[in-house]
């Protein structure tokens, strides 16, 4: 049973996990814009996989430098120093790994624009023979170098803030990379021999934009960040035994990315577009949901570790669980159901054609599979690294590497492109079989009973919804050639009734999340009518 202080905490991250979804459906939406807008301007052509190879580099650099490393290795840190030592002391920590940082960022950003020939190469062999293509993503992919360093700068920044249990400001930051380039393909495409470079222009205003927006809400929580040269600071000793393995573990994640692209690179063209589109789709909800909810647990569950409350942490990670499930199952099955008008009605239009759209579509659904697992692998990554362990997510990465490049060779064969999509989801499958295992033996059972009687409203609730979806399609045949406002309607009749069965079903069986979440809506509700009375007085 939870107790209090453990109810009022899981308030606290389903709180936090509200306004880290929310500000991050804010960025998916512009984020979908913005994929409309390349679509309909570039469509799916030798210059658009020139630019996605090019971006998807510094990118890459971004997970391994940035959030994928930094931040889940800086907050346990950062967040033992806030809980256990001084303000001042956690201050110091934070502008020495500011400065050591910015130094590493120069040195890889002077190195990749040198060495982007041979990263080209190494990434997209596939380029190699066509002189062109190869070209045009060696300068793109040298003009948006400079990007890893703003962005990884933003990992740190959001760290502080979320260790302060601000979470709002880094959330909303992608914005301002999406709003930069839709601007950039609007008014700056006649002004280049290639328009698609307009994109990389909007990259790099982007990322210096998003920096630029976390100043403020570091300055109201009183860090200033500035040169400190104390690189014997004892915080960064703990950060730099839990990075090493978090960056060779982000880069097995990298190498996965590597290793589809590579693959992708060898099929006909379009298949890298075709992977990318389907990708940006999975990260909505995965956006919304799954970072969301691993975003705001993290500094909780350091929290718990750091008071030694491991019984507050099972509790923790089960309720993180529960919270994500509720959202990702019903979205998995969602996004495999409507594969075909979610694409259609998002970007067949322009140059993006309905053979397109069947094939994004496809690959949408082999990825779709491993939603689940993709979305509480961030969970789990979370608790292992509350508990200082970077070690484990390393090695779990490692096999589920092995899984990736195996799985993908032999389905890309019979599959194409959908056979690398699959291939991805199997090996998530397999990072959380592992992880799942291990951590059970690290601190016992975390799963309790509510979690499976949850598990099984939750599943019921998820047929439910495909039923009304199987319903919409009875009355009204999905067509990928009929008209935009018939496919709109489709789509949104399909969603609508979806998810009010599922929402329906989940109050019938009164599942705890669904509760929560009407406990959620009557204390705002209650809080406005407060507020409306108190301006009244």
């Amino acid at each position: 049973m939870e107790n209090h202080n453990q109810k009022s905490e899981n308030a606290r991250v389903a709180k936090a996990a509200g306004i880290v979804g929310g500000a991050t459906m804010v960025s998916r939406v512009f984020g979908v814009a913005r994929d409309m807008v390349i679509a309909a301007f570039f469509g799916a052509s030798w210059m658009t996989d020139a630019f996605w190879v090019a971006f998807r580099i510094p990118n890459m650099l971004r997970r391994l430098l940035g959030e994928g490393s930094l931040t889940i290795s800086f907050v346990p840190v950062f967040t033992e120093y806030l809980n256990t030592k001084s303000r001042h002391d956690a201050l110091e920590l934070a502008n020495s790994v500011f400065t050591i940082l910015s130094a590493i960022l120069a040195v890889v950003t002077i190195l990749g624009i040198a060495l982007s020939p041979l990263i080209v190469t190494l990434i997209a062999p596939g380029f190699v023979a066509d002189a062109d293509k190869f070209g045009l993503t060696v300068f793109l992919n040298r003009l948006m170098f400079p990007y890893i360093f703003f962005i990884a700068l933003v990992a740190l920044c959001m760290g502080i803030l979320n260790s302060f249990r601000h979470f709002t400001m880094p959330a909303l930051s992608p914005v301002m990379l999406n709003i930069a380039m839709i601007a950039a393909a609007f008014f700056l495409r006649p002004y280049f021999a290639y328009p698609i470079t307009a994109l990389a222009v909007g990259v790099l205003a982007g990322g210096a934009l998003q920096l630029a927006m976390q100043w403020p809400a570091l300055v109201k929580f009183g860090v200033r960040l500035k040169f400190s040269f104390n690189l014997r600071h004892p915080g960064l000793k703990q950060i730099g035994l839990l990075m090493l393995p978090a960056v060779l573990g982000a880069g097995v994640g990298t190498i996965n990315v590597f290793v589809g692209t590579v693959l992708a690179s060898l099929l006909p063209g379009g298949s890298v577009t075709y992977l990318f589109y389907a990708d940006r789709i999975m990260e909505f909800p995965l956006g919304i949901f799954a970072i969301a909810v691993g975003t705001a647990a993290l500094p909780s569950f350091s929290s718990h570790v750091a008071a030694g409350r491991m019984d507050d942490l099972k509790s923790g990670i089960s309720f993180s669980l529960r919270l994500l499930l509720f959202l990702t199952i019903p979205a998995m099955l969602a996004l495999m159901a409507l594969h075909l008008p979610i694409i259609s009605v998002l970007f067949q239009r322009g140059a993006f054609g309905e053979e397109a759209v069947v094939k994004t579509g496809q690959a949408l659904f082999c990825y779709a599979l491993g939603l689940w697992a993709y979305s509480i692998l961030r969970v789990f990554v979370s608790s292992f690294y509350s508990l200082q362990d970077s070690r484990w997510p390393l090695k779990a990465a490692t096999a589920a590497l092995v899984v990736n490049v195996l799985a993908s060779l032999v389905l890309m064969i019979p599959l194409k492109h959908n056979g690398i999509a699959l291939a991805g989801s199997l090996s998530a499958m397999v990072n959380v079989a592992i992880l799942a295992f291990v951590l059970k033996r690290k601190i016992g059972i975390y799963l309790d009973r509510t979690f499976y009687v949850s598990f099984f409203k939750i599943v019921i609730s998820s047929l439910a919804m495909l039923a009304a979806i199987g319903a919409i399609e009875y009355f009204m045949t999905w067509q990928t050639n009929a008209a935009f406002k018939t496919r709109l309607i489709y789509l949104a009749a399909s969603v609508a009734a979806g998810g009010s069965a599922y929402l329906l079903c989940a109050y019938l069986l009164k599942s705890p999340e669904m509760q929560a979440l009407i406990s959620r809506l009557k204390d705002r509700k209650r809080a406005s009518s407060r507020g409306q009375t108190d301006k009244s007085l």
